[in-house]
């Protein structure tokens, strides 16, 4: 099944693809005096990553051994252009458990970030760094990652409660770059949290742990396109809500309250699973669909990992269980969005349409509660690929826990 669905797998964007890496990466300097970022800017450091001249393809890897290579060697290209004092700051060991703690849907001055600000960075070094973040994903990878990245500095630019730390994003390297060995690409800031292990060793890439997140959902972009960096994850949900029977939703279905994420970026987290509709319970064609919706956080990179990851996942799907609660429509006009959760031996999934500032503060932009949305990506048995354990968050993490969502109900009728 997993190959047939890859084959036909294409996250759906309103425009992203024809943005080039200068328009979505408008992201301006904006040293807060409040940042508790212990980074320190570099001579001639570069106060906006827009002008950022960084081609834009991406990695044309369609294995993991060449994935490896490639970002190993773009890493190590970015290291070279750094200071001594700067090299420092960026590397870790492979086993620190900072890893653990310094990623969060926050912006950077509620949890300390590891590694070096971009915006402390000059040009050369800034698009160095891309360059590793380029050589590790996926064209469609690349354009999820710079939507999210784009759409923090709308917020920034536009927005009249958000605060000046916005369009801040770090890079942190756990262990010596390499394709011979094991190491961690840590990239993130506001919305995003990539951990990325590449093991040359066991020819094996993850991304477990990974955030990603968008606020607003949706935005225009300054070449006056429409940008919707995470739209695969709604469309991909509802087709598969929508390709169950009546008697299967209502097993799926828990609550019309949407809930905020139960495990929290860069927190612990008890994978609460058995709630809903297991895998067991879906027709092949439904399985399909769901593995659709799983390859939206772990289809990233290269075709090989991700056939892999979702392999792994499909193996043990009949004992995942998937929930639902809120909307059961698509219509980002009205009410108050969904949250859902996909939970099973190697594989943890929640999205939320977070409640407060959906809209975005910004005049003009209404998308009653669907426009600020928090997802969690993790893998029970494999998080940071066993290299270290989870610590509990240092800062401000991703909201209080949301309710266990009862034991099943009736969808909301005419929603």
């Amino acid at each position: 099944m997993t190959a047939t669905l890859i084959k036909t797998h294409r996250r759906r964007y309103l425009s992203l693809a024809s943005v080039g890496l200068a328009a979505l990466l408008t992201v301006s300097g904006c040293g807060s005096a409040t940042s508790t970022s212990s980074s320190s800017a570099s001579s001639g450091s570069g106060s906006s990553i827009s002008a950022v001249s960084v081609a834009s393809t991406t990695s044309e890897s369609t294995t993991t051994a060449q994935t490896i290579t490639e970002t190993a060697a773009a890493a190590e290209a970015f290291l070279e252009t750094l200071s001594d004092e700067q090299r420092e700051s960026v590397l870790y060991d492979y086993d620190d458990e900072t890893k653990t703690t310094s990623w969060s849907n926050f912006p950077v001055t509620f949890v300390d970030r590891a590694g070096l600000n971009l915006t402390d960075l000059t040009e050369e070094q800034q698009t160095a760094a891309m360059k590793v973040l380029q050589a590790l994903l996926s064209e469609e990878g690349y354009e999820t990652v710079t939507g999210i990245i784009a759409g923090d500095e709308y917020l920034l630019e536009n927005s009249t409660t958000t605060e000046d730390s916005l369009g801040q994003y770090y890079i942190a390297l756990f262990g010596d770059p390499s394709d011979s060995s094991a190491w961690e690409l840590q990239f993130g800031g506001h919305h995003l949290g990539i951990n990325a292990t590449l093991d040359g060793t066991g020819n094996a890439i993850t991304f477990a742990p990974t955030h990603l997140g968008s606020q607003p959902a949706v935005y225009t972009n300054e070449d006056g396109e429409e940008v919707q960096p995470l739209a695969g994850m709604y469309e991909d949900a509802f087709a598969f809500y929508n390709s169950l029977t009546t008697e299967q939703q209502a097993t799926l279905y828990q609550s019309e309250d949407v809930s905020n994420l139960t495990c929290a970026p860069g927190d612990t987290c008890d994978y609460p699973t058995g709630t809903g509709i297991s895998g067991a319970d879906l027709t092949d064609e439904q399985q399909e669909l769901l593995l659709e919706v799983i390859a939206n956080w772990v289809g990233l990179s290269d075709q090989e990992t991700t056939d892999a990851a979702l392999a792994e996942i499909e193996a043990t799907l009949d004992e995942t269980y998937i929930n639902w609660s809120g909307a059961t429509s698509y219509d980002m006009s009205i009410g108050e969005g969904i949250y859902y959760q996909i939970s099973g031996p190697d594989v943890f999934i929640e999205l939320s349409s977070q409640q407060g500032s959906a809209g975005a503060d910004v005049d003009g932009v209404t998308t009653a509660g669907w426009g600020h949305i928090h997802t969690i990506y993790r893998d029970p048995s494999n998080d940071y690929a066993g290299s270290v354990t989870q610590q509990a968050a240092s800062g401000m993490n991703g909201g209080p826990a949301g309710g266990d969502g009862g034991a099943g109900g009736t969808p909301p009728a005419g929603e």
